[in-house]
């Protein structure tokens, strides 16, 4: 290990206090607490290739190298930013070597492994499937997505989670405490406040924490100034955990939508306020927030829709954010307004039948016919002119191709403006029923 000019060694604190045993690990206690499973297999020598997806910070680098540690395996590390098929190969080429002198196994980690294409993927996979590496790749993202099937059934996803508060307080009292790798020995003293603010900054990630950390006790002794003070300062700013384009983002979307379709205005509120303080495009927000007024409430309540393209209209004239109020005005009423998926529902099945039954024929009677050719052939006979008629309604005229005669799709709910327009379509198929039978 390399040091600075002082003596001192170099690494960032998160790197310095990194565990060397299991029950040294803060946190991820569902998969590594004594008797789970990962940590029985682990104790046996028998580690097996795994997926660690969870959050920064939450310690998948350190528990690749716990994992080879604690087996006794050769360690090989890989960033899948930087490493392409021929680093692959190289990491397969030592593996294959230590085995053959040492008769030792390998643990392969590649980090970032969603970053690596099919090709970069499958270089490994006969020799995670011939044991010649036992592979252990980290992921933010979901697997299911990033990763190809031949890598995930080769490999069990274990899902790691952000650290608790307490696991974070407990975090910091090893690097206050420890003069070795820490910062114990300089005095500094963190007092329920400070700490306080240091684990909402940290935001579960145990590696921003440490960074803080570092960052105010570097800070205090360069200015001579009270530690509290200088994590005041460090940590000012966003804290908020936001990936615009992984899977938290789409989460709170998520949650955000299911809020309104739920109709709890407060829970919406609460998670439209995280996506725009995390960085979220309100403009964005807008769109999704449109489509909700048609999906979820669509003609139990119509004036919805008006009022998200109200509220979308209004954000791009003020910006923010002063806009930003107007966009949750609109997400608090849709919450609040009597909801229907039977537009959504009724689109999808008319979809669903324009794609499956080909080019169905226009049934004659409602062809255009602006040439004597076209009238000549039957186009538009038999056409009844719906105002010509009693209420303006054609009784037993019928719309669809002969092959989907009778098919409907739009089933109005009991609730809100819905409630007149079932009773109304109720009572025009009443009136087609009569004209069938009278035609009979």
């Amino acid at each position: 290990m390399t040091t600075g000019a002082d003596g001192a060694d170099p690494r960032p604190l998160a790197d310095r206090l990194r565990p060397q045993r299991l029950d040294e690990l803060v946190g991820q206690t569902h998969l590594f607490a004594p008797g789970r499973p990962l940590r029985v297999a682990l104790e046996a020598g028998r580690p097996h290739s795994m997926v660690l997806w969870g959050p920064p910070g939450t310690g998948k680098t350190t528990l690749a190298r716990l994992i080879a540690g604690h087996c006794d395996a050769h360690f090989i590390a890989l960033s899948a930013v930087l490493a392409g098929v021929k680093e692959v190969r190289a990491a397969v080429e030592e593996a294959q070597a230590v085995r053959a002198r040492e008769a030792r196994a390998t643990v392969l980690f590649v980090d970032e492994v969603h970053r690596f294409n099919k090709a970069q993927q499958d270089a490994f996979l006969p020799f995670v499937e011939d044991g010649t590496v036992t592979f252990v790749g980290a992921t933010t993202e979901n697997p299911s997505f990033a990763l190809n099937n031949a890598l995930l059934s080769r490999a069990r996803v274990y899902v790691l989670k952000r650290l608790e508060a307490a696991e974070l307080g407990a975090l910091i009292d090893r690097a206050l405490a420890d003069a070795q790798h820490g910062l114990g020995g300089r005095g500094l003293v963190a007092d329920a406040p400070t700490r306080e603010r240091l684990v909402l900054a940290a935001d579960g990630d145990g590696r921003r924490l440490l960074g803080l950390l570092e960052l105010a006790a570097e800070l205090a002794e360069a200015e001579g100034r009270g530690f509290a003070d200088a994590v005041i300062e460090v940590v000012q700013g966003g804290v908020r955990r936001f990936d615009r384009g992984g899977d938290l983002f789409y989460d709170q979307i998520s949650a955000l939508h299911k809020a309104v379709r739920g109709s709890a205005p407060d829970a919406a509120l609460y998670w439209l306020a995280r996506m725009i303080d995390g960085g979220c495009e309100p403009l964005y927000l807008a769109r999704r927030i449109v489509r909700m007024a048609s999906e979820d409430i669509g003609n139990a309540d119509p004036r919805a829709l008006r009022l998200a393209l109200d509220a979308a209209e209004t954000f791009e004239r003020l910006g923010s954010p002063e806009g930003e109020l107007a966009l949750a005005q609109a997400v608090v009423y849709l919450a609040c307004a009597a909801k229907s998926n039977a537009v959504y529902t009724a689109w999808q099945g008319a979809l669903a039948d324009a794609r499956s039954h080909g080019t169905l024929e226009v049934p004659e009677h409602l062809r255009n016919a602006p040439t004597k050719l076209m009238k000549s052939l039957g186009y538009g006979r038999r056409y009844r002119y719906a105002h010509d008629e009693p209420d303006a309604y054609a009784a037993g005229e019928t719309y669809l191709p002969d092959a989907l005669a009778g098919r409907r799709y739009y089933d109005p709910v009991p609730r809100g403006l819905e409630i007149r327009i079932r009773e109304k379509l109720e009572r025009l198929r009443e009136l087609d029923r009569l004209a069938r039978e009278g035609r009979d």
